[in-house]
């Protein structure tokens, strides 16, 4: 059972009413179970039992303050991908000691802010930003924590747009490279090697791109031992997929910690310790976008439902084709119809859903686009001038604010007429 339910035909999230949320809030309004997020760090955590491990959570999935702070308390650390990021995370109560800084296009005040902040490794992504890093360190007087990632060309069999780890991608180094690379950062003396990272994609709806991706780390840390760079962690990033509703069969935690423990095995003797990047896992299916019905309409060839949220507030559909599931928020059980879900911004990609069987819905409705706890709030935009929906948790029987809706004035303040 999720954390979104019907009770008496009206859906909840926890134990509250969302039209209880939209009439106090407003919509479009992004809604969240603190108390899933809470189920999915502790599952995730559970199924690495017995494996000396770090989960550092992918601030980029969602970094709303009232997000991160719970995940600070359940223990997380972070992986960001921005300074900005590590702002947010730190704001939230974070510890910069479990942060990595991961990310091709790191600039040097980034990495002098992160030095700084004493975060505990760089996840390198090239030879030449190793290079900047080992001059920025030494100028600073420190030694920088580095894992270098490397790009294990495994295939994800997910969207192109979020696959991660093939040649073709921009992030990491080859394998071919990695060893000699190794070799050289061992020698920097603003560099400390602490670690192996890849990351091969988002959505992972397989263990085994993982365990692949596994096997070719173990065989590099294997060589690397041999040549004398002793690694203290092996981080595989994060990836495994949540259930859109589309029926796919998703891994457990349970499964994807079993297939990882396996494919960690040679090396257990080293004594090295698993970090994972978790993102979309911990907090996918924690949120949904609530909005209003705004209009119908039907031409010779669709039917439309007109909904107050748009593209700028999800931007996943248009950007990817991703499916959500979409229901309404009272009297779900009625005839259906297929329609298009569109918002009001003026693009033929602001949509929802094509084609959908629904509800028929009418004007004034509240509808549950679910499934948003992750790259929902985090990729909002402007866009039309719209300010950014607010953001809730809810815990309980109670809600929280955790981000306020923008105000036109906001929109505007850091600009001048020229």
């Amino acid at each position: 059972m999720g954390p979104f339910e019907y009770r008496d035909h009206e859906l909840h999230c926890e134990g509250v009413a969302l039209a209880k949320i939209a009439e106090e809030v407003g919509t479009p309004v992004y809604v969240y179970s603190r108390g899933e997020i809470e189920r999915a760090y502790r599952a995730f955590d559970a199924a690495l039992e017995g494996i000396p491990h770090e989960i550092c959570y992918a601030v980029k999935a969602n970094s709303t303050l009232g997000v991160l702070g719970v995940l600070v308390q359940l223990g997380a650390g972070a992986d960001i991908v921005s300074i900005g990021e590590m702002y947010r995370w730190l704001r939230a109560g974070g510890d910069p000691a479990h942060v990595v800084f991961s990310g091709v296009g790191k600039t040097e005040t980034e990495m002098k802010t992160a030095l700084g902040a004493g975060i505990g490794a760089f996840n390198v992504e090239s030879g030449e930003e190793l290079t900047v890093l080992d001059r920025v360190a030494q100028s600073a007087g420190k030694r920088a924590r580095v894992s270098i990632r490397v790009n294990p060309d495994v295939d994800a069999e997910t969207h192109p747009y979020i696959s991660t780890g093939l040649k073709t991608n921009k992030f990491g180094v080859t394998m071919g490279e990695a060893r000699e690379l190794f070799r050289s950062a061992a020698k920097m003396r603003g560099i400390e090697v602490v670690g192996v990272d890849c990351h091969i994609g988002s959505q992972l709806t397989k263990t085994s791109p993982f365990t692949d991706a596994i096997a070719r780390l173990v065989e590099l840390v294997q060589q690397l031992a041999k040549d004398g760079v002793k690694l203290r962690h092996v981080d595989i990033g994060g990836g495994l997929g949540i259930d859109y509703g589309k029926g796919e069969t998703i891994p457990t935690p349970a499964e994807y910690g079993m297939a990882v423990r396996t494919a960690l095995k040679p090396l257990t003797s080293l004594g090295i310790t698993l970090f994972t990047e978790p993102g979309r896992v911990l907090v996918g299916q924690a949120g949904a976008l609530v909005t209003r019905v705004l209009y119908r309409k039907h031409n010779e060839a669709k039917h439309f439902t007109i909904v107050d949220a748009a593209m700028n507030d999800l931007m996943r559909p248009a950007l990817y084709g991703s499916f959500h599931p979409i229901d309404p928020v009272e009297n779900p059980d009625r005839p259906k119809i297929t329609t298009d879900v569109v918002g009001p911004i003026c693009e033929t990609g602001d949509f929802f859903a094509r084609d959908r069987s629904l509800p028929a819905l009418e004007p004034g409705e509240l509808v549950s686009i679910g499934a948003c706890g992750a790259y929902g709030s985090a990729m909002a935009s402007n866009y039309n001038t719209r300010p950014r929906a607010p953001e809730v948790l809810v815990s309980g029987s109670s809600f929280t604010v955790i981000r306020t809706r923008e105000t036109y004035e906001q929109l505007v303040a850091n600009e001048r007429l020229g």
